[in-house]
């Protein structure tokens, strides 16, 4: 299956998580900024409250769309070890790196949440959303991150490489992935429009979904 855009996708999430037990008293929480279009309309379909979780992908310097791990809220950091070795990229490298990305979360929290403070998660049950998995990166410390807080997580994506979402799978109580292609190389390939996600994006679907942490119910 190929997606319009984000939004069909979510949509298209929405359908499969509708017949989940347990789902009813959950927060999507989406992955900035990719993640925010699929998350909202998942959330707005299953009328539940929507926040975002920030992660940051570690890009190889040099190559920052290959991922070397990825930094979550929190300090978490999760390592590529495949990718850190086939590179030798040192510890300091590493760091470096995970230290800007860190700064980039805070300041990406305040543009995005302005004045909404966030939606308690603790004991809560959770729906991460993603517009796709690749390496899983991501994903996965945002997983790590969430774990010691939430009750129940629940991993929602459009696509995604079969590997990743077979090693996710154990690590969460459940992963709902549309679309496992054999031939996985990129996710964009599974969307006729897949520009990115701008800030700006970002802000009007979460000001929409937030001004009395209500969502605007479908027809």
């Amino acid at each position: 299956m190929v997606f319009d855009d984000r939004r069909h996708a979510g949509r298209a999430l929405a359908r499969v998580l509708r017949e989940l037990p347990d789902c009813s008293d959950s927060v999507v929480l989406a992955l900035p900024r990719g993640g925010v279009p699929v998350a909202f309309e998942v959330a707005r379909h299953l009328r539940l409250p929507l926040d975002i979780f920030l992660v940051r992908k570690l890009g190889v310097p040099g190559q920052e769309e290959l991922a070397m791990g990825a930094v979550a809220g929190g300090g978490i950091v999760v390592l590529n070890e495949p990718v850190i070795r086939l590179y030798s990229i040192r510890p300091e490298i590493i760091d470096a790196v995970a230290l800007r990305e860190n700064a980039e979360i805070q300041r990406r929290t305040a543009i995005y949440r302005g004045r909404h403070p966030p939606i308690p998660l603790k004991g809560r049950a959770v729906i991460l959303v993603d517009d796709g998995l690749a390496t899983g990166s991501t994903m996965r410390a945002a997983i790590r991150a969430l774990r010691p807080i939430v009750r129940r997580i629940v991993v929602a994506v459009p696509v995604g490489a079969a590997v990743t979402c077979s090693d996710l799978r154990s690590e969460v109580d459940s992963l709902i992935c549309l679309e496992t292609p054999a031939h996985f190389q990129a996710v964009g390939e599974f969307y006729r429009s897949f520009d990115p996600t701008s800030d700006d994006e970002v802000r009007a679907l979460l000001e929409a979904a937030w001004p009395d942490r209500g969502l605007p119910h479908p027809a």
